[in-house]
Parts: C-alpha cells; structure tokens; sequence
C-alpha cells in the first residue's frame, strides 16, 4: 500500500513527543459484523476465546490469511504499538503516529493451539525485515505479536525460538518482530470500515503478503 503514500512514509520510529496528538474518538463509524464469518468484531464471544494481536506488513493481506485459519471466531484490522489515540488511517501512514498495521484474532484454543496460530503468523511473512514487508517500507508494516496471556507469550517466545534456527539455515537474517504484551503496546484502534475484511469486498485488491516459503517445526506427529 506504500505506494499511495510514498513519500509520507518513515522508516524510524517517531519519538513519542513528537507522535501526533490524536483525538478521543475514532474519527468514524466501526462497523461491527465481520463479512465472511458473520462474527462480531468486537464480541461478545463464546466463553474461552482468546485474543492476540499480529502485525504482518499490510493488514489486508495479513487478516485474510488469519479468518481462513481453521480454529479462528473473528478478525478485525486496527492501529497498535503507537502513541497516538484514535488515529486515522493517513496519520498512521504518516509515520508520525508510531503504530504498526495489525490484525486482532479471536481464535478457539481448543480448536487451534496458541503455538499453532502463530505459527500461521510465522510462515504467513518475512518476519527479518524489521520496518517493511516487501514493497511496502515504513513502521508500520514493522512484524509484532502483542500478547494477552501467558500461555500466549510462552507461545511466542517458543515459536519464534524454534522458527529462527530454519530461517537461518534458509539464508534469512535474524527475527526482527516485535514481541511484548498487549497491555504493554497499548490499545488496539479498530481501523475504518473500508479496510476490514478488505480482501472480501475487494477480491482483485492489493495483498501484498508473502512469507518466506521455511515451515515452523511442528511437534512429532503433528
């Protein structure tokens, strides 16, 4: 999508001093239904779901690739990881905001295991390439995983373990994705209604994911 801003984009981190001021509420409506899986997008959800938040590049792409995981009640795309509340979509592309494009997953865990999401998460990108995915250059298209449990960030922690050492052996460089809990990252800002479920109202539209083609180890038998 950098192709829209060009110029605009950043590809340092703003200071949060200098992060735009925001506003103290979203700037439009959210819609509240997701279009393929007919979900609500901001609950409620049947007892035991789980959350978890994962930056892969442009949140198009990367939320298409999360509703087809088997095990996964809704998705939404959103602003996380920044310093300025309720932003819109041009501010963040601005870089100026310091949010990365994200997708919110509420999955079933006793359908797709913490481990097994992200490891959908990992194979889904190029996790080593720090602020860019692809074409699309600036911070917020940085990788991150923003937890809301432990189990979750023991997941992350072991994934991503087990996932280096095959990307090394492929010729990929090291890991770069942003690993902290979600209460650490902030508030996840729900994204204007055009971009969720992009992909579904836009089937020929811009994707721009690609992983790096290495598999995550899986446990034997899996």
């Amino acid at each position: 999508m950098n192709w829209l801003f060009g110029s605009a984009l950043r590809s340092t981190m703003v200071a949060p001093e200098r992060a735009l001021a925001g506003r103290d509420d979203y700037a439009y409506t959210v819609p509240t239904t997701h279009t393929v899986l007919g979900t609500p997008l901001a609950g409620p959800w049947p007892t035991g779901t789980a959350t978890v938040y994962v930056a892969m590049g442009c949140f198009w792409g990367a939320e298409k690739a999360m509703w087809k995981t088997p095990g996964v009640v809704t998705t939404a795309v959103g602003y996380q990881g920044g310093f300025t509340p309720f932003p819109t979509y041009e501010e963040v592309c601005t870089g100026q905001t310091g949010h990365t494009e994200v997708v919110m997953v509420a999955y079933d865990p006793a359908v797709i295991s913490h481990e097994d999401l992200l490891r959908a998460f990992w194979e889904s990108h190029d996790p080593t390439q720090g602020f860019r995915q692809g074409n699309d250059v600036g911070t917020q298209y940085r990788s991150a995983i923003y937890t809301t449990s432990d189990e979750q960030a023991e997941a992350a922690d072991k994934t991503l373990a087990e996932y280096q050492p095959r990307l090394t052996r492929a010729g990929f460089g090291e890991i770069t994705t942003e690993v902290r809990t979600a209460d650490e990252a902030g508030r996840f800002y729900y994204a204007e209604d055009y971009h969720q479920q992009y992909l579904d109202k836009n089937p020929a539209g811009y994707c721009g994911l690609g992983g790096t083609g290495v598999s995550c180890p899986r446990p034997t038998g899996a």
